[in-house]
């Protein structure tokens, strides 16, 4: 009673020195205290001098010491993560910072760098800031850059974090050089303040790039979905085209599981000379491509299969998942078996959203499975390297090639999209055409994603896939996944009637193995295929191929060599680091294949109607 007695009287005297108030201020009793404030962390990203590569930030933390331990240990820890989702190496971010400095107030504090990622800051106050800079001059979709023309974020190198900060709610302010008067991300603006924005914790901003500049920028609507797209780089195009043709892909997209879970989407679309792919992100994507992306049909057709990878990333990765892929450990390696799925299926689901689409015709998808598989099947690697392995490699081999990783090495991506097709005939063949990979997804996503909120094991994985073809999938597990032994492919494509046949011929030049690289007119080794004569015969990567039985190569090894067979002796004068020698090379029968998909005569009712299923011919 006292204490409704006491707050009745100050109510009282409050609104009587305060008449013309519209609310009132309610203090605490005696025995009771203030909430403690929420702690926040604000990001202020500027560039005031674009032309020196750098960004500069400004790290805001209030009401930090109570989460932070900060009044308990005396200092916090800010790190910087060292690698980006979806890129599977370590990038070492934190190369590129200088000038970190911690302040409360105008109070310059004590900090220093504890490892090579992590800054220790010696305060127990609740509010500091922090402030360094960030180098950025490597234009990829995994890094940052910012010159003169345009700046582009790739969040997981430009912002530093707090373990225990990063679950809350947090807020990004970019302040564009002068006369940059756009940004593109996929974040939320912050209504009535230009240029802010916020994120629900850390993970949405690492997966949140930012375009900053003067880009060009046209939206269209798919699925209900309103979109984006910011073009950088001076290219011609058809706007109106490129929208129709965005809408198709992306529609086409949303079919394979049926839901499209973003509120909206962003593509941010960098024209550079090299191009350079993709990388994908929860409600959007970074794209590079070259200024010619779309001069030719096949150049066009070639970069809407680049969208179509990316877009469907927004499932197939973000959120369809193996466990491995989120939530994130950004100091260390996140290992999985199953980039085959998460990526190489997702190179499988490209061509097969641009049939349905109707970009492909069923003759040039099918040229496409069977280019597929002569280029893994060409790769000595594929019998040395499984798909898991590649996988789970990706942090040490994948990113990192040299000259003999053709030799010990197969692409997830390129592995997993064959796989992705002989996992789709499999369902379908298995479900009498009732069901196939779609049916799949579906099921991972309804599963994990929405009902458990969580990333599948690969048994998990295994268990869902045999569920939806109906049968146990042991070859393709066993030998397609996990093994690096032959596949009978015939065993997938005859339910659909169709045979894989070897164009190449059985009559050919015999074959060297090396291929070399031309400078100045010389012919110098840069790889060695296993089993070949080069390899076995002990030609090198490095040597100069000087002659070949004494006829001078200069920059035209294939001329000198074409007609020779299989079984002839050749002499071979190579310079290895300064000294010469012959070395006899004996050629091999040339082991390359050239694969065609083509019909199984006598086809039956029941093969003709799957394979219809097979290629959505209606």
């Amino acid at each position: 009673m006292k204490k409704n007695a006491r707050l009745l009287y100050l109510l009282t005297v409050w609104t009587f020195f305060t008449p013309f108030s519209s609310t009132a201020t309610v203090f605490p009793a005696d025995d009771e205290t203030l909430p403690a404030a929420s702690p926040s962390v604000t990001y202020v990203l500027s560039m005031p001098e674009p032309q020196t590569h750098y960004f500069e930030v400004e790290m805001q933390l209030k009401n930090i010491a109570a989460s932070t331990n900060a009044k308990k240990n005396g200092y916090i820890d800010i790190k910087m993560p060292v690698w980006t989702p979806g890129s599977y190496l370590i990038r070492e971010y934190a190369k590129n910072v200088d000038g970190f400095t911690a302040s409360v107030g105008d109070k310059k504090i004590s900090s220093e760098k504890i490892r090579k990622n992590a800054w220790r800051v010696y305060t127990n106050e609740d509010n500091l800031t922090i402030r360094y800079k960030v180098y950025a001059n490597e234009l990829t979709v995994r890094t940052s850059f910012v010159d003169i023309d345009h700046g582009y974020v790739t969040p997981a190198g430009v912002f530093m974090y707090h373990d225990a900060l990063k679950n809350i709610p947090l807020r990004v302010v970019v302040q564009p050089y002068k006369t940059w008067k756009s940004v593109a991300t996929a974040l939320e603006p912050v209504a009535g303040q230009d240029f802010t924005y916020e994120a629900a914790d850390f993970d949405l901003l690492v997966d949140s790039p930012i375009e900053i500049g003067n880009h060009k920028t046209f939206s269209f609507t798919a699925s209900d979905i309103p979109h984006t797209v910011s073009m950088f780089g001076d290219v011609d195009y058809n706007e109106k085209r490129l929208a129709e043709d965005y809408k198709r892909v992306c529609e086409a997209a949303a079919t394979v599981v049926g839901e499209h879970p973003c509120k909206h989407y962003t593509f941010i679309v960098h024209h550079i000379p090299p191009g350079g792919g993709g990388l994908e992100h929860l409600n959007s994507t970074t794209l590079e491509t070259t200024r010619n992306a779309y001069a030719t049909e096949a150049n066009y057709k070639r970069f809407l299969s680049l969208v179509a990878h990316e877009y469907f990333h927004l499932w197939n990765v973000k959120r369809i998942r193996p466990v491995a892929l989120g939530p994130f450990d950004y100091e260390n390696e996140n290992y999985t078996h199953m980039l085959w799925l998460s990526e190489g299926c997702t190179s499988f689901y490209q061509e097969y959203i641009l049939r349905r689409a109707g970009f492909h015709t069923p003759d040039a998808y099918l040229t496409l499975v069977a280019s597929g598989i002569t280029e893994i099947e060409n790769q000595p690697g594929t019998r040395i390297q499984s798909a898991a392995e590649s996988s789970w490699d990706a942090w040490i081999k994948g990113y990192r090639p040299n000259e003999n990783s053709a030799n010990t090495q197969i692409s997830y991506y390129s592995k997993g999209s064959v796989l992705g097709t002989l996992l789709n005939l499999a369902i379908l063949a298995g479900s009498s055409g009732q069901r196939n990979m779609d049916d799949l997804m579906r099921l991972l996503y309804n599963e994990y994603y929405k009902k458990q909120k969580r990333g599948f094991t690969d048994n998990e994985f295994r268990q869902a896939a045999e569920q939806v073809a109906g049968r146990k999938l042991d070859d393709f597990f066993n030998i397609g996944v996990n093994t690096a032994e032959p596949i009978n492919y015939d065993a997938y494509f005859a339910p659909v009637g169709m045979q894989l046949v070897n164009l190449a011929s059985k009559v050919q030049d015999g074959f060297l193995g090396a291929a070399t690289t031309i400078a100045n007119g010389k012919s110098t080794i840069s790889s060695v295929r296993r089993g070949s004569a080069a390899y076995n015969d002990g030609l090198n990567v490095g040597d100069e191929i000087i002659s070949v039985d004494k006829v001078r190569v200069g920059d035209d090894l294939l001329r000198v060599i074409s007609g020779r067979k299989m079984g002839e002796t050749l002499k071979v004068l190579v310079n290895r680091g300064g000294f010469v020698r012959e070395i006899p090379v004996t050629l091999t029968q040339n082991p390359l294949v050239s694969y065609r998909l083509e019909p199984l005569p006598n086809q039956t009712a029941e093969q003709k109607a799957l394979y219809n299923k097979w290629l959505y011919i209606k």
